[in-house]
């Protein structure tokens, strides 16, 4: 009986990080280029607490790694000169002072110096790996879609777009931006278009996440009545032991 309290407090542990993952989901819903997350799940084999008769090893749930939908969100135009989307596969890199990053929010603008940045600042990369500089007194600011940027007749620079072999090599690292963590090198994305003027919306589903964090509830629910059921049935027999003796 222990074990199966046991194994059900490691399946509630679970279901209450699963239920902060769809939490921050529904959070990210108006963030642009966020990606949706679901957490996947494995067996844990322990030691049972309890011997006689009882299956060894027992197998507890735990947590094992979080999921990342990369898949496209919608497009949403803005007309800001400056506000860039990809279609398709790639990210956009910046260098922050940790390094550099990579994202899809395109909510991009320039700074005093005239560089292409984020809304944080930060320095938005060209195909080179360089910053990229526009004169504003040198007219509107045209996109390609191989991110080709022009003022006039004269190219100032390419909007960089990355993209990698294994999506799996990128992991989070705040401020809606991944990390490489793996030796594998961004290539250019070849396939991907930009889209000025628009804002690469979230691809969650809000009805979907919603129907998610009530199927966890109950679970968890569900799961609770079984350990309180465990816990009673536990308790009458030793009271009924403790009768006999």
């Amino acid at each position: 009986m222990d074990n199966a309290i046991y194994v059900g407090v490691s399946r509630q542990m679970v279901l209450r990080r699963e239920m902060d993952i769809i939490a921050n989901n529904i959070a990210n819903l108006d963030t642009n280029g966020f990606k949706v997350e679901s957490l996947m799940q494995k067996t844990d084999p322990g030691a049972p607490a309890v011997t006689l008769g009882g299956p060894r090893p027992v197998k507890f749930v735990a947590a094992d790694m979080v999921a990342r939908d990369f898949g496209q969100g919608a497009m949403n135009k803005t007309g800001a000169p400056l506000d860039m989307a990809i279609e398709g596969e790639g990210f956009f890199q910046i260098q922050t002072a940790n390094g550099p990053r990579f994202t899809r929010d395109g909510r991009f603008t320039t700074d005093q110096t005239g560089r292409v940045v984020t809304q944080s600042g930060q320095p938005v990369l060209d195909d080179g790996g360089g910053e990229i500089l526009i004169d504003a007194e040198k007219g509107q600011v045209s996109i390609g879609a191989d991110g080709t940027m022009s003022q006039g007749n004269e190219r100032v620079g390419k909007i960089g777009m990355y993209a990698f072999a294994n999506q799996s090599a990128l992991e989070k690292a705040g401020d809606n931006t991944f990390r490489n963590s793996s030796n594998l090198q961004p290539q250019a994305a070849t396939t991907a278009k930009l889209r000025q003027g628009y804002l690469e919306t979230s691809n969650v589903k809000p009805v979907l996440e919603i129907t998610r964090m009530v199927e966890v509830s109950r679970a968890y629910e569900s799961t609770a009545k079984m350990i309180d059921a465990e816990a009673d049935l536990s308790r009458r027999s030793v009271e009924r032991l403790g009768r006999v003796q």
